[in-house]
């Protein structure tokens, strides 16, 4: 599965995956949805970002959280 709209560049951001070249992270765009913002309020609060970066960047988190286990407590 290709992702158009994430790049990575080991001189932006430490090498972490962002969204088209922009200075943010895949994993702050996909925090903001965990804390309950919607894709339409991410774009007005980060204009230069687009409703398809947000539904790429948690495609992308999804993809790389497939093929590896995580260690849940137990009884939490």
């Amino acid at each position: 599965m290709g992702f158009e709209r994430i790049t990575i560049d080991p001189a932006q951001m430490g090498g972490r995956p962002c969204i088209r070249g922009l200075r943010m992270p895949v994993a702050t765009v996909v925090a903001m949805v965990a804390d309950g913002m919607t894709a339409e309020q991410i774009v007005a609060e980060h204009p230069d970002l687009e409703v398809e970066d947000v539904a790429e960047a948690l495609r992308y988190a999804a993809e790389a959280v497939r093929e590896r286990e995580l260690p849940l407590r137990r009884g939490a």
